[in-house]
């Protein structure tokens, strides 16, 4: 081999670059009246993903960007500081503590995922509204409310579901161990609020059909009603992977008009009223039993009001104690709880969590330092957020174990 040829820099063939950010990445093209929508399909957690967003975007011209989120998503994806703003007393009163433990569950299983793969879940999302605006395209928000969804989800089940759910947040808040491979791989083929119920979401299809395929056809519905306000002709839809079948069928399928299929998604179904006249007539068989105790004898229906007291106040006071509850906050829950027959919808962690809120006011540190406490089962209750939190609903938890326990005494004494 002479010096030219050993010299001579090497030719690579014509096909040899970087690698294509749209190789091996899901994509849909559906035209419906005139707009031709392109479905990207993303994970979550996946810098692939953030790629490939921002190569589509530079490669071709869109009119309008749809993401695959809510208002209030939106708002935190783009405004860090809007924890700060929320009122923990108005979300006390108006009773949306639950709620918010569970979005905050569901935000500490992103945290894990951050932590762990070193993205923060949603960043193709995040890239996809920058370059639009960049760009000066309209950015949809096509996702339902996650509240709707979560309250869709929780009233389509029956009682054992419902405990599956509990207990699915309760897992994506209690556990420790790193987010397994097959896992990430199921989240990246899947859907954030699908993979923090694992199995489960699949298997209760009430379950899966109100945290997925509905969303799937309101995703769809919304595409419609935005592209027929103007005349766009493409769109690029950003989207989860685990709905871009259903969200492309959905397209190609809906006949009803979008604004109408949407709003019947938005609707909340009504509580099943069985429970509140199951727990009216617990209440009236104690008062009863209590009136024929002290018809029978005095003692007897002294001792039966201990008990009422007794179990229903201590058990309330012990879940605000569990809680991380001030003293004055437990004390608070034990007055109110035995109370419960004169004040019907009031529950008794709204005493201990208002008393838990002016006495441990939360500080700026709180809000700042509340995502990444909930990722840790033990920032529960270091931050004052979110044990106000804890102490309302084991408060309420207590409370109903302690009536349950103390009508079955009561009723007993009669026999």
């Amino acid at each position: 081999m002479t010096n030219e040829e050993l010299s001579a820099p090497a030719v690579l063939p014509d096909d040899v670059g970087p690698p294509d950010a749209l190789r091996d990445q899901p994509i849909r093209r559906v035209t419906l009246g005139g707009t031709e929508f392109v479905l990207l399909g993303t994970a979550h957690v996946s810098r692939a993903s953030v790629a490939a967003v921002e190569a589509i975007i530079e490669r071709e011209s869109f009119e309008a960007v749809a993401v695959e989120l809510d208002a209030n998503r939106h708002a935190s994806l783009r405004d860090p500081e809007l924890l700060r703003k929320m009122d923990l007393f108005q979300v006390i009163r108006q009773g949306k503590a639950g709620l918010v433990a569970a979005n905050l569950a569901l935000s500490a299983f992103q945290r894990r995922l951050a932590e762990q793969y070193g993205i923060e879940p949603g960043a193709e999302l995040k890239a996809a509204v920058d370059l639009a605006e960049a760009r000066q395209t309209p950015v949809w928000l096509v996702d339902r409310d996650i509240g709707t969804t979560l309250k869709r989800a929780y009233r389509s089940v029956g009682f054992w579901d419902r405990l599956g759910i509990i207990s699915g947040l309760g897992a994506s808040v209690f556990s420790s161990d790193e987010i397994g491979e097959q896992e990430i791989e199921k989240l990246k083929r899947g859907d954030m609020l699908e993979s923090a119920f694992s199995e489960f979401a699949k298997e209760s299809e009430p379950l899966y059909r109100s945290l997925i395929a509905e969303r799937d056809s309101y995703m769809a519905a919304k595409l419609r009603e935005e592209s027929a306000k103007g005349s766009f002709k493409r769109v690029l839809a950003v989207v989860g992977a685990g709905h871009l079948a259903g969200l492309e069928k959905e397209l190609a399928a809906q006949t009803q008009p979008p604004e109408q299929l949407r709003r019947d998604l938005d609707v909340v179904p009504p509580g099943s009223r069985w429970p509140k006249w199951i727990a009216l007539g617990v209440f009236v068989a104690i008062a009863v039993a209590i009136a024929l105790l002290f018809k029978r004898d005095a003692s007897l229906g002294t001792d039966a009001l201990r008990d009422w007291v007794l179990f229903t106040g201590g058990l309330a006071g012990l879940g605000a104690l569990a809680g991380g509850g001030h003293p004055l906050s437990v004390l608070a829950a034990a007055i109110v709880a035995p109370l419960k027959p004169f004040r019907p919808g009031i529950p008794p962690g709204a005493a201990s969590a208002g008393v838990e809120i002016w006495l441990r006011k939360p500080r700026v540190a709180d809000f700042d330092t509340l995502r990444h406490d909930v990722s840790e089962w033990t920032g529960w209750w270091k931050n004052r957020i979110s044990r106000t939190l804890l102490v309302f609903l084991l408060t309420n938890f207590g409370g109903m174990i302690g009536v349950w326990m103390a009508g079955f005494r009561i009723l007993k004494s009669l026999a």
